[in-house]
């Protein structure tokens, strides 16, 4: 059987930054263990996976090379991408319905994508004592401030310097799992352009670190706009690939916008 397939770089200008995800349409679902095994052939952090049901309406599922996931922004973006600019041009907007619900993606302005997806209220987390200190030295900087939880663990830090010269290590993985959790949003305010900056964290979901998380900043963007006192923010992913981000708090929504990148058109035969 062959299949097409694209691989893009979302909130990228260019190929070679942002975050790159593979996007597989399919005529129908294929079994769970032939769409993970593709994931996992391609070797990046998500592939997508959708089927059309009816004119820019789609289901939409997400999958690491280790495991599907309940949400993805940023294979969501590069789905859309492939949709609005390859596959239905004349759309100007595209509706996905997943595991998190349904969620819009529509053409802007300057060639940027809106996304809209649900937000992600955290709470403060006690963490377990002496957590601090492990979870800064598994990433060679210095303890965090403060902790918040929600679907992934949100750690602090008072310098944006402390995320930008992270260094991931294998003692984060049973990090994480002291807290519970599978994914860390490392986070600190930063200055001009930017209003925050972020590094994303998931050892276990077999991604030591994500490029550009668009699900993370479904939790940043509400929680540094509460913090900052500001509705629509700049924020910065510091990850080597490096992503921008426009983030607007909507309330129980967030709208993320980026561009995409084409990097490749193809054929897969499984």
């Amino acid at each position: 059987m062959k299949l097409n397939i694209w691989h893009v770089d979302a909130f990228a200008h260019r190929p070679f930054a942002g975050n790159p995800a593979a996007v597989v349409p399919l005529a129908e679902w294929l079994a769970d263990e032939t769409m993970q095994a593709i994931a996992a052939e391609n070797n990046l952090s998500e592939t997508a996976f959708f089927v059309a049901r009816a004119s820019g309406r789609y289901d939409l599922r997400w999958f690491t090379p280790a495991a599907e996931v309940e949400l993805c922004g940023h294979a969501t973006l590069a789905s859309a991408f492939v949709v609005l600019t390859e596959l239905a041009p004349q759309l100007g907007e595209v509706r996905f319905s997943t595991r998190s619900g349904v969620l819009t993606v529509a053409k802007g302005a300057e060639g940027l994508l809106c996304m809209s997806l649900p937000a992600d209220e955290v709470v403060p987390f006690a963490p377990p004592d002496g957590f601090a200190g492990r979870l800064g030295a598994s990433l060679c900087v210095s303890p965090p401030a403060e902790f918040h939880s929600g679907r992934y663990l949100m750690a602090v830090w008072r310098s944006a310097r402390d995320i930008r010269e992270m260094k991931f290590g294998p003692d984060l993985a049973p990090s994480l799992r002291e807290a519970g959790k599978w994914g860390l949003a490392a986070t600190a305010q930063d200055e001009a352009p930017y209003d925050f900056v972020s590094r994303f964290f998931a050892p276990d979901m077999g991604v030591n670190e994500d490029p550009v998380t668009g699900s993370a900043h479904c939790a940043l963007a509400p929680f540094w706009a509460k913090r900052l006192g500001k509705k629509t923010l700049r924020a910065y992913q510091a990850s080597a690939r490096g992503g921008e981000l426009l983030c607007t708090d909507e309330g129980g929504r967030v709208a993320l916008s980026g561009p995409c990148a084409l990097y490749l058109r193809g054929v897969i035969e499984v």
